[in-house]
């Protein structure tokens, strides 16, 4: 055995987060192992692991004592907990804020003379103060919605009209099917002046935030560009995304913020590559985002732009049952993103009230539940399974590639700073499993508890 033994945690349906009685051992790599850690390979550089700043996070975690609000804080955000530090933001209102607005609904108000955060003083301000006092580096980047409404084709916050089947459909949005703006169009009246005007519109939104002592170190120019929502939402063609960035790049690069091609929420690797093909602005895009569907384009983009960041930008949300079936589903979201390339990986809402529900209308989970009625909260099921990666995986780390058998190729490694070595595996049948991970010169076994998630830390050696 090592000197200093390894760390090794396990979660289950009904334990969460358990240390096992059972010993890691590590001995000598004597035998060839099931997985072969490969860290003479080392892959991308992960930057780290975050959340969204909803306003509907806020109003739920506004239903505690500023004590308990505060303990929820320090477990996602410390060190010691969740390890939070590169989380998103919405520039105005999204799916899960608490209704439609904007900085500026003045219609024709090119000089952006009404422009103000003044909305978000209660909701989004407090709620990333909460977190910077827990974590003073916290990273934060962002991305609209929706413009002002005044800039799209039909003057309305949404593209799409409630399916009048879907559960969605009582909370209607007052938009009429002659007014809905389809996928593959640009919803963005693409004139000079609005061009001009939305990219100082972004750049006011930073001046904003910073004078509130919040720093915003990467923007997006729009969330899902290519799909029509019943919420806040516009679409845009690559080529009218190209249009925006040319003026977009600049204003932030005045300010020292850079510019991502993002949220990408389709499976067509064309949509980034004729963006990242425009000569003015391609190569000054610092990375890509993808989130849903667009995690199919990931591992194309991946290898033909190798060393482009890629973010994943929104853990798919669930159905607001947080039940284990989908905190498994979410270990393989993980694996796919980091296995093709992801530095960080996002997870959406921080907290909610049972059940979930957007203004919307439909239900999500989220990290922590809070019951109204009783004013208790409960972490889920998905909380674990992301401190299994985030609590152990340092800023800096690198993902590790690894070889294995047919049937242990359900693992993720990564290599911290510090010479530690993470190795996570989920165990997704209903018997116990043995395993062993070639680590260098060391052989690590141990047991992995049926249908479980195990993250073991191995110190350096």
């Amino acid at each position: 055995m090592t000197a200093t033994a390894p760390t090794w945690v396990v979660t289950t349906e009904t334990q969460p987060w358990t240390t096992p009685a059972a010993p890691v051992e590590v001995g000598p790599a004597d035998v060839f192992p099931e997985v072969l850690v490969r860290l003479d390979a080392p892959a991308q550089e992960v930057e780290g692991f975050g959340v969204c700043f909803n306003e509907l996070g806020w109003t739920s975690l506004s239903r505690l004592t500023e004590e308990e609000r505060a303990g929820i804080m320090r477990e996602i955000f410390s060190p010691e907990g969740a390890n939070a530090s590169v989380c998103r933001m919405p520039v105005g209102a999204n799916d899960f804020a608490v209704d439609w607005y904007s900085y500026d609904e003045t219609e024709g108000d090119h000089e952006l003379a009404d422009f103000s955060i003044a909305h978000d003083e209660a909701t989004l301000v407090p709620f990333i103060k909460a977190a910077q006092a827990v974590r003073p580096d916290l990273r934060l980047w962002a991305s609209p919605w929706c413009p002002p409404t005044w800039m799209k084709t039909n003057r309305h916050y949404a593209c799409a009209v409630p399916n009048p089947a879907a559960a969605q459909a009582r909370y209607d949005n007052g938009l009429t099917p002659e007014r809905a703006i389809a996928e593959g169009t640009d919803g963005f009246v693409l004139t000079e002046e609005n061009l001009d005007t939305y990219a100082r519109y972004f750049g006011a939104f930073i001046d904003a935030y910073r004078e509130r002592g919040i720093d915003v170190f990467m923007v997006m120019p729009q969330n899902e560009f290519n799909s029509d929502q019943v919420f806040p939402s516009c679409t845009w063609t690559p080529a009218g995304l190209v249009a925006l960035l040319r003026r977009l790049v600049p204003e932030m690069e005045s300010r020292g913020v850079e510019v991502f091609l993002g949220t990408m929420e389709r499976p067509d690797p064309r949509l980034v590559e004729e963006v990242l093909a425009d000569p003015v602005i391609g190569d000054r895009l610092g990375g890509v985002a993808f989130q849903w569907a667009g995690k199919a384009a990931v591992p194309f983009v991946h290898h033909d732009h190798p060393d482009l960041k890629i973010y994943q930008s929104e853990q798919e949300c669930g159905d607001g049952k947080n039940d284990w079936r989908y905190a498994r589903y979410a270990w393989t979201m993980m694996r796919h993103y980091f296995t093709h390339g992801a530095t960080v990986y996002s997870y959406w809402n921080l907290a909610l009230d049972a059940g979930g529900v957007s203004r919307w209308g439909w239900s999500q989970n989220s990290l922590v539940t809070v019951d109204p009625q009783t004013g208790g909260f409960t972490f889920n099921h998905e909380y674990y399974v992301l401190k299994h990666l985030s609590h152990f995986v340092a800023p800096g780390a690198r993902a590790v590639p690894t070889l294995s058998y047919t049937g242990y190729e359900n693992v993720l490694a990564f290599a911290n700073p510090d010479g530690s070595v993470v190795l996570a595996a989920q165990n997704d049948m209903g018997l116990p499993m043995p395993i062993s991970f070639g680590v260098g010169d060391r052989l690590v076994r141990l047991t992995l508890p049926a249908d479980s998630i195990s993250t073991v830390l191995l110190p350096a050696g």
